[in-house]
């Protein structure tokens, strides 16, 4: 028997990390719906890993790279809401579950885990989606987040522009990791 796993370990050699897969592309955007102005903004940087075996998925965006249309509204972002040079990064650490490795097409999963923003973390349970194709994953997701429950404070002068709340939707695409 060991025999038999030696041999298709070597024929094989890409079964050894078929569980894991990395992003190949990322798409973080947070929509602000408020009584002046909506805002709008996109980041392209953010990388994590999915371990389709045990479900585990992590993921680390960069604050200071959300593109916005004005760049008067990205310097208030990380200078005065999201203090980026403070907290530069957010993060999500938790597990997939309701994700079939084997069926194709999408599938309703669950992400339960820890959402760190601003330096403060939360549990959280996220509806999405997963949908495999060939050998890739993508993964799509929409949820709110309460910006005082991370300790992002809306100053007074400004609490018509800016919501007390955000419509994240997630969008990565993942491939096979390869070492």
């Amino acid at each position: 028997m060991k025999k038999y796993w030696f041999v298709i370990a070597l024929t094989f050699p890409f079964l050894l990390n078929a569980q894991r897969f990395i992003t190949e592309k990322s798409s973080v955007v947070f929509f602000s719906e408020a009584a002046m102005e909506d805002i709008t903004a996109q980041n392209i940087k953010a990388i994590g890993i999915f371990d389709i075996g045990s479900g585990e998925i992590a993921f680390s965006i960069p604050v200071n790279e959300f593109v916005f249309a004005k760049s008067l509204m990205q310097e208030h972002f990380n200078e005065k809401y999201l203090e980026t040079e403070k907290f530069p990064k957010s993060t999500f650490q938790g597990k997939v579950s309701g994700f079939q490795a084997g069926a194709q097409g999408s599938q309703l999963v669950h992400a339960t885990g820890k959402l760190t923003i601003h330096g403060i973390t939360k549990e959280v349970d996220i509806q999405g989606s997963v949908e495999k194709e060939k050998d890739h994953l993508t993964i799509k997701t929409k949820f709110i987040v309460v910006l005082g429950d991370y300790g992002v404070t809306r100053p007074q002068l400004l609490w018509q522009n800016i919501a007390e709340q955000v419509e994240v939707t997630i969008d990565f695409t993942f491939k096979p990791y390869e070492k």
